[in-house]
């Protein structure tokens, strides 16, 4: 582990016209460190994942990589630097199979250019890697399914595996478990801890679902009003007074 933390923000802010959406962000997440991001809706948690990975330019602030600044970065160069992120709503090849999928980002990665070419040079190592990702994740069994044939789940699952395929140190999970049963949620929380652990990743994950939250993260940021509320570890957020204040104890009731 590195003394230098993984990812930090550095006073981001995005503005859209007059409305604020993320206000000075500061944060430093550890070198291996699980980082849960928790807010209610319209906090600015996806606007802050899309500053940290470039899909948005910041109005003001930083971000850095393991101390580089990478703020000017584009998107496409993340992946390269380390930077990896699943998206809220599936972002699948739906017409490719489970294992074309990550073979294609794998591939991409490797070569440095989008390729559904299955003859290009490092198609087989990109093959082979592949099948230890969905190896890894519990997909093998649907290989060689069609991605869009897969459930709601399953689907979920493809995504964080094609981040996976991307070698990150640091990977973004942007609200993993949305629209699971209690059963999907559960192995998808187990799943992305044995990832951390067998990996060593440093995550970000942003999540509605408290227990998940709680029972995985190491510490946890609370957004409201695009703006830094608390951080601290799953107890001193559940103990929190501005938290509860804030969420007029929705966010924490029952925990």
């Amino acid at each position: 582990m590195s003394d230098v933390p993984a990812l930090a923000a550095d006073d981001l802010t995005r503005r859209f016209g007059g409305f604020v959406a993320v206000d000075h962000v500061s944060f430093e997440v550890p070198d291996g460190e699980f980082r849960a991001i928790i807010g209610p809706n319209g906090a600015g948690k996806t606007t802050l994942f899309n500053l940290l990975m470039h899909v948005l330019e910041p109005s003001t602030g930083r971000v850095r990589l393991f101390g580089e600044d990478i703020t000017d970065s584009p998107e496409h160069e993340r992946s390269h630097l380390g930077l990896a992120r699943s998206f809220q709503s599936n972002q699948l090849f739906t017409e490719q199979t489970v294992l074309e999928n990550v073979r294609i980002v794998a591939q991409t990665v490797e070569q440095g250019s989008l390729s559904f070419d299955l003859f290009r040079v490092g198609e087989r190592v990109a093959r082979e890697q592949a099948h230890a990702v969905l190896e890894m994740v519990g997909l093998s069994d649907l290989a060689h399914r069609t991605a869009k044939n897969l459930s709601h789940g399953d689907q979920r699952l493809l995504g964080i595996a094609m981040a996976i395929a991307t070698d990150p140190d640091v990977l973004l999970l942007d609200e993993p478990t949305s629209g699971m049963g209690p059963g999907e949620t559960e192995r998808t929380a187990e799943l992305i801890a044995s990832i951390r652990d067998d990996l060593g990743l440093t995550l970000l994950m942003i999540e509605h679902d408290m227990e998940v939250v709680l029972s995985q993260s190491d510490r946890i940021t609370v957004l409201h009003g695009g703006q830094v509320l608390a951080t601290g570890t799953p107890r001193e957020i559940q103990d929190n007074d501005a938290v509860q204040e804030a969420y007029l104890g929705g966010m924490t009731e029952g925990i």
